[in-house]
C-alpha cells in the first residue's frame, strides 16, 4: 500500500495478471494496473453484505488528484446507502440501440470486433457495416432501449427493411457522390446478421442476457447462379477486344479479362500488386484477400500476360491509377458502361468468377481443386510458407485458363468435359511415357 500519486502511477510495473495498488490514506481507493499496461482508478466497498468494485476511469482521463476527489464523493454516497456500481450497471442496461451501435462501431474501428477467421474486420467490411447500422438499424430502432428489444421487434425490423421503409438517396463525402439505399430482402438478411453480432456483443458486455435475434427465421439468400455459356464467352471476347482499342477502357478491359482467366474476386485483381505476383511459381501470393493471405495458382495464359505487362508498367500496382502510385479507379462504372446495350448487360465480375468455377467443374476438376483455384476458405492455399504449388493445381489452372482464353478468342469446342474421354486419357499417358523413355 502507498499513497497513490502520479509517481506511483507512472512507476507501477505491469505483470502477467492485473493487480491493484491500494491507497494508504483513503481506504477503498486504488489503482488497477492491467497486464496490457493500462491503468484505471477504482474504489472497493461493501453494500448489502456484498463486496463491490466501482471503476472511476482510466488514468490520463483522470489524474490521481481528480480520481481521489471522485473516490471521496462516491464513498460518501456509499456511506448514505447508495450503490454506485449497481447504479452504473442499471445505466448500462438502459443503453439505447443507437448508443450500443456507436460503442460497437468504435470497438470495430479499433480492431476489437473479430470477423472471419478470428481476424479484425477489414476497412471495407467496417464501411459496409457502418452503412447498414446508420442507414437501417439506427433509423428504425435507434431510440429504443436495448433491454426492451424482443424477437417480435426483430421480425418487424426485418419486414420493414424488406419493404424498403429505409429507402433513401443521400449524399456521400465524395465529390458529387451519392448513396442509394433501397432495402430489400438481401439487405434485410445481411442487416439482421450484423444486428445479431451487435446483440452478441451486448450479451458479452453484460448489457442484456439474451440475444433477441436467436431463432429468428430469415428468408433464404437468392443464389447468384448466372454463368456464361460458351457462346457468351465468345461475345465477351469481342467486347473486350473492342474496349482495348479505347485508351479509357483498355486497362478496365484487361482487368475483366484477368478475372475471367483466374476466377479471382474483383478487388483481388483491381488492387493486385507486383510484389504479390510470383511468375516463377505460377501463382499470386495475395497478402490480404477475403480469406486472409492466400496463394492462388494461375495458368500459363495469365503468366504470359503478366510477364509482358511487367516490361511496360512501373510502380506498385499491376493496374495503376493516374497520378499517384495507387490502384486504378472507376472500375465499376467502366465495366457497366462496357456491357451496357450488349447481350451481356447483366454480367458482373462475380459472374466471371462463377463462370470460371463452372468451367472447371465442366472439365472434371474436383470441388476441392476448384476451391483452391478461386480462393474459397475450404480449399484455398493460405500458408505463407508455401513456395511450390502442387503440380495438379498448376495443371488445373493451365487447363481452365487456357480453355477460357480460347473461348474469348472465338474457339468453338465440340465437347466441354474430358474426364471420361479415353482417347484424351491415352494420349496423355503416351506423352508421359515418351518423355520418361527417350528413344534410342
Amino acid at each position: 500500500m502507498a499513497k497513490i500519486t502520479k509517481r506511483v502511477v507512472d512507476t507501477a510495473e505491469t505483470g502477467t495478471k492485473d493487480y491493484v495498488i491500494w491507497d494508504d490514506e483513503l481506504p477503498g481507493f486504488g489503482l488497477r494496473v492491467f497486464a496490457s499496461g493500462k491503468r484505471s482508478y477504482v474504489i472497493q466497498y461493501r453494500s448489502r453484505g456484498r463486496s463491490r468494485r466501482y471503476t472511476i476511469g482510466l488514468h490520463g482521463v483522470w489524474t490521481p488528484e481528480t480520481a481521489r476527489r471522485e473516490a471521496k464523493a462516491q464513498l460518501g454516497r456509499v456511506a448514505h446507502g447508495d450503490d454506485p456500481a449497481e447504479e452504473r450497471e442499471e445505466d448500462r442496461k438502459a443503453l439505447t440501440i443507437k448508443q450500443l451501435c456507436e460503442q460497437y462501431i468504435a470497438d470495430m474501428e479499433a480492431g476489437l470486433i473479430l470477423g472471419k477467421g478470428g481476424r479484425p474486420k477489414k476497412e471495407t467490411t467496417i464501411a459496409t457495416d457502418v452503412g447498414r447500422i446508420r442507414r437501417h438499424i439506427i433509423p428504425l430502432l435507434g431510440t429504443r432501449r436495448v433491454r426492451d428489444i424482443t424477437k417480435p421487434d426483430m421480425n418487424n425490423l426485418m419486414k420493414d427493411i424488406i419493404a424498403g421503409k429505409t429507402r433513401v438517396t443521400m449524399k456521400t463525402e465524395k465529390l458529387r457522390g451519392k448513396a442509394i439505399v433501397r432495402g430489400g430482402r438481401g439487405t434485410a438478411i445481411r442487416t439482421m446478421g450484423l444486428l445479431g453480432g451487435i446483440f452478441s456483443y451486448a450479451v458479452e458486455a453484460g448489457v442484456i442476457e439474451h440475444n433477441p435475434t436467436h431463432g429468428l427465421r430469415k428468408p433464404k439468400y437468392q443464389v447468384r447462379d448466372r454463368r456464361l455459356s460458351e457462346a457468351e464467352y465468345r461475345v465477351l471476347g469481342g467486347i473486350l477486344r473492342e474496349a482495348r482499342e479505347s485508351d479509357h477502357y483498355r486497362i478496365h478491359a484487361d482487368i475483366l479479362r484477368l478475372i475471367a482467366l483466374t476466377g479471382c474476386r474483383r478487388g483481388e485483381i483491381v488492387n493486385l500488386k507486383w510484389s504479390e505476383v510470383d511468375l516463377e511459381g505460377s501463382c499470386l501470393r495475395l497478402i490480404d484477400s477475403k480469406e486472409g493471405s492466400s496463394v492462388r495458382p494461375v495458368g500459363l495464359p495469365v503468366v504470359e500476360y503478366l510477364e509482358d505487362e511487367r516490361k511496360r508498367r512501373a510502380g506498385t500496382y499491376v493496374f495503376p491509377g493516374k497520378g499517384l502510385d495507387n490502384a486504378v479507379g472507376n472500375f465499376p462504372q467502366s465495366w457497366k458502361k462496357m456491357f451496357k446495350d450488349t447481350p451481356l448487360w447483366d454480367v458482373t465480375p462475380h459472374v466471371l468468377r462463377h463462370s470460371f468455377a463452372s468451367i472447371a467443374n465442366d472439365l472434371g476438376f474436383t470441388e476441392i481443386t476448384i476451391a483452391a483455384l478461386i480462393g474459397h476458405a475450404k480449399g484455398s492455399v493460405t500458408s505463407k510458407y508455401v513456395h511450390t504449388l502442387d503440380s495438379t493445381l498448376i495443371m488445373a489452372a493451365d487447363t481452365v485458363s487456357g480453355y477460357v482464353k480460347a473461348l474469348l478468342e472465338g474457339v468453338e469446342f465440340r465437347r466441354n468435359t474430358y474426364t471420361l474421354d479415353r482417347q484424351s486419357r491415352q494420349s496423355a499417358i503416351n506423352e508421359m511415357l515418351n518423355e520418361s523413355h527417350p528413344s534410342t
